[in-house]
């Protein structure tokens, strides 16, 4: 019987390390070794770390690998703000089919594909769209508004197409949390900001930081968003690695922006659970 067990595990187990193995490990792992070489002529390549010292020497490309950490950090955290009153109500004063309404509600933006909302977004933003033709209707703008191609409609479409993933570990979370606590922590002399503090946030750190690791991961490999709803001075560092990969056919900086983005997500999310106080397994349950 332990044979047979163990010869079932192993044909379990194959699976997922064939889908680790063969789209996660050996990609990444010849984009390092394409990012470690220069090209010399056409199909001659020696060992260089030419790539790395043009990405970390170039202006252009560190602002925009930069920028793009501190707004993938801006977005979680206006996702999380956004997310944890909605999560806290669906969780503990909705009840019964308003609660199933409201999950539902948060569900549905998901069942078409980011590039339709995305464009919808667009709709919504343009000059000649519904937000600009409703304030020119109530008086507060003489002509059209276009606010489209800026940093705050980039911003608005990331925190958009990925508040579901703070939405549901949040509302999984509070779900565990026993009404009675909460009482007991107002009835021992807490106010609401008090409880919040020492009894629901608390409780709720699995949910925020497993949900803070998915968006911020969302948001800093998104591509489709910020090139649709950034204008030209809001660079993403995820359009200048499909840049060099895809219409400069340099394939070899290409794979050391990758890395970089690889290597500066990793370090986030590492100082994140740090700053946390909990380790990827108590996170990820």
């Amino acid at each position: 019987m332990r044979a047979e067990a163990r010869i079932g595990f192993i044909l379990l187990l194959t699976p997922l390390l064939l889908w680790l193995g063969l789209l996660i490990v050996i990609p990444h792992i010849d984009m390092l070794i394409i990012s470690l070489r220069e090209r010399i002529s056409f199909g001659v390549y020696e060992p260089s770390l030419t790539q790395y010292e043009k990405a970390l020497t170039e202006p252009l490309y560190l602002r925009t690998f930069w920028r793009t950490a501190v707004m993938s950090v801006l977005a979680t955290a206006i996702t999380l703000l956004i997310a944890f009153p909605v999560s806290y109500y669906i969780a503990k004063m909705a009840r019964g089919r308003l609660q199933q309404v409201l999950f539902m509600l948060c569900l549905i933006p998901f069942y078409v594909s980011e590039l339709v909302r995305t464009f919808g977004w667009m709709i919504l933003l343009r000059e000649t769209g519904l937000i600009s033709n409703l304030l020119q209707w109530a008086g507060l703008a003489d002509q059209p508004v276009e606010m489209l191609y800026n940093d705050a409609a980039m911003m608005v479409g990331l925190v958009y197409t990925s508040m579901l993933f703070m939405v549901v570990p949040l509302v999984t979370t509070l779900e565990s949390l026993d009404d009675s606590v909460v009482e007991a922590g107002y009835d021992l002399g807490g106010n609401g900001l008090s409880v919040l503090r020492e009894i629901i946030i608390p409780h709720a750190m699995p949910g925020i930081v497993s949900g803070c690791i998915v968006v911020f991961m969302l948001s800093l490999g998104n591509y489709l968003t910020p090139t649709m709803l950034g204008g030209k001075d809001s660079l993403w560092f995820t359009e200048m690695i499909y840049n060099q990969f895809i219409v400069r056919s340099n394939w070899e900086l290409g794979a050391a922006f990758g890395f970089m983005l690889l290597v500066l997500s990793s370090v986030i999310v590492w100082g994140m659970l740090r700053l946390t106080g909990r380790t990827l397994q108590e996170t990820m349950g």
